[in-house]
């Protein structure tokens, strides 16, 4: 994954240059989508006061908050897509076709697709439950199963977030085209979402570290000097 970058110019109508671009703007996009994933993930979720979940939980449920949930999530799968291509277009022009840098893009887009799943369960869930515009599509237990799949759903879904960390991790202390202390933080997601899953079996841990990742790192981006970015050598 080893490469090398060569200065950054931006030509200028005047026929000047400057020695490296203006901040990249598209980097916000990234702390957007974490935004809204917490709150789409996190606050929207399907909660119950029983440990023992049954068929009669879905009375329990709210339907207007399950479709927030669900819309937002939409829209964070659309941010994801967009940053995605806007990463592959601007940062992949400096590393000359590293690997890392490209595994960025693709666990982005691989958690956008993840995602689209996750987010939609909600959204059908909220369609049929009682008041939703199909509620009598499903019986009780039918809509216990997308109660189900809304369980780990959309937390499952930024894996892909979490890949890209590491691959952001690999960048910077590998490559070092990233800030020192932005890899050290991208370490945090994968190791936390390995031992999780390997330990204690707990599958959604990458929806809790993938969002806040994305708005620590994609800020960090944003506002730092690093060499992927041309803003600064690595």
């Amino acid at each position: 994954m080893t490469t090398t970058t060569a200065p950054i110019t931006r030509r200028y109508a005047n026929g000047g240059a400057a020695s490296a671009p203006a901040r990249a703007r598209w980097t916000w996009l990234g702390v957007g989508a974490g935004v809204l994933g917490i709150v789409a993930t996190m606050f929207t979720s399907p909660n119950v006061g029983s440990d023992r979940v049954g068929p009669e939980a879905i009375a329990e449920l709210s339907r207007g908050q399950l479709q927030l949930g669900g819309a937002l999530g939409y829209a964070t799968v659309a941010l994801l897509l967009v940053l995605a291509a806007s990463w592959r277009t601007k940062a992949l022009t400096t590393t000359r076709g590293a690997v890392a840098a490209r595994v960025v893009a693709d666990g982005l887009t691989a958690s956008a697709a993840a995602l689209s799943l996750g987010y939609g369960w909600k959204l059908a869930l909220a369609l049929y439950m009682p008041g939703g515009i199909n509620e009598n599509g499903f019986t009780t237990d039918g809509q216990f199963v997308y109660f189900m799949l809304n369980d780990f759903g959309p937390f499952i879904g930024y894996l892909g977030v979490v890949v890209a960390a590491g691959a952001v991790a690999w960048l910077s202390l590998r490559d070092r085209l990233v800030s020192r202390w932005l890899g050290l933080v991208s370490l945090i997601p994968p190791v936390a979402v390995l031992f999780m899953s390997g330990v204690l079996s707990i599958a959604g841990f990458p929806g809790i570290v993938g969002p806040i990742w994305l708005i620590v790192a994609f800020a960090g981006l944003s506002l730092g000097k690093h060499g992927i970015l041309g803003t600064a050598k690595a």
